[in-house]
């Protein structure tokens, strides 16, 4: 059985436009969709955009929700407004290392306390039907025994599914990841485990997925949203980037709230433009513009007045 590919969670960017835009390359697509992290707290408190974030299309089957929060209460009641949507699983982040979530004692902080975190599960699993699964990083200080102990009670408390992205919570991504860890946290479990980090081509997605029960990918994704496509059927399909990003602008317009255009255009079109020889000169241009229309204009103007050279990625 072929090992699957992952689409990560990443804020701004894992929406459902960005679901859709992969999907359209077929054959497949992705074989499961992480959304970006859906605040607990806003989630139970019925924030303004939270029908957003919930947006599960346009394959329900495929959708794992993450949620993440610092308080038990506040996970417990999302996790159960979630389970009652159409979705295959439900994701805890326990790695997310930015400052504003970690103030709150979400994201990685998780990982301080194996006790805390196995009750959390443990309260959580028995209230949902779903795949049960958590995503975290190699913890808080380098240190593969605790990560090791960790998992295991994540595990025993029911956990269906680890994620590792094996840097540590001070690393971000100033140091490669540390694939070795992955391959070795495997051996040490009984639960599937998907590694992710650093994964640069196609090439790269098939021989990981060698080290792991499977695959996820995100600034890949972005940069190239045909890579899923292109991985699972062995053949490489052409690289439309004008017509891509017109869709993808079509996409947001249509999936996402107004007040989050500008944001997220941008940050697709920071990875995107990677693939154009003068990428840093379209990405300074695209952000000059305030609103999508502008964005769409300013993306067409570019490659209609110059030669426009690709990278190749790969």
């Amino acid at each position: 059985m072929a090992v699957p590919f992952l689409l990560a969670p990443m804020a701004e960017l894992s929406h459902r436009a960005l679901r859709e835009l992969i999907e359209g390359f077929g054959p497949s697509g992705a074989d499961e969709y992480f959304t970006e992290m859906i605040s607990a707290g806003a989630l139970v408190n019925a924030g303004p955009f939270e029908a957003w974030y919930v947006d599960n299309g346009p394959c329900p089957e495929k959708l794992v929700y993450q949620i993440v929060g610092g308080d038990e209460e506040l996970l417990l009641k999302a996790l159960i407004l979630l389970d009652q949507k159409d979705c295959l699983g439900i994701d805890i982040n326990m790695g997310c290392s930015a400052p504003l979530i970690t103030r709150t004692g979400a994201g990685v902080r998780w990982m301080a306390d194996i006790d805390r975190s196995g009750a959390l599960m443990r309260r959580l699993r028995p209230r949902t039907s779903r795949r049960l699964s958590v995503k975290l990083r190699t913890g808080l200080t380098d240190d593969f025994d605790y990560l090791v102990s960790f998992c295991r009670r994540l595990e025993e408390e029911g956990v269906d599914f680890i994620t590792l992205h094996p840097r540590t919570a001070k690393e971000k991504f100033k140091r490669k990841a540390r694939w070795d860890y992955v391959s070795a946290l495997k051996k040490e479990l009984h639960i599937p485990l998907a590694g992710n980090g650093d994964i640069n081509s196609p090439e790269e997605m098939i021989s990981r997925s060698r080290e792991c029960d499977a695959v996820m990918i995100g600034r890949l994704a972005v940069c190239c949203p045909w890579v899923f496509s292109d991985t699972i059927s062995g053949s490489v399909t052409e690289r439309p980037i004008l017509e891509t990003g017109i869709r993808f602008l079509e996409l947001l317009s249509r999936y996402q709230p107004r007040e989050f255009h500008l944001s997220r255009a941008r940050r697709f079109f920071s990875y995107f433009c990677d693939n154009l020889k003068w990428g840093n000169y379209v990405k300074n241009l695209l952000n000059r513009e305030e609103d999508l229309l502008g964005i769409e204009r300013a993306w067409k103007a570019f490659f209609a007045d110059f030669s426009v050279e690709k990278k190749h990625k790969f």
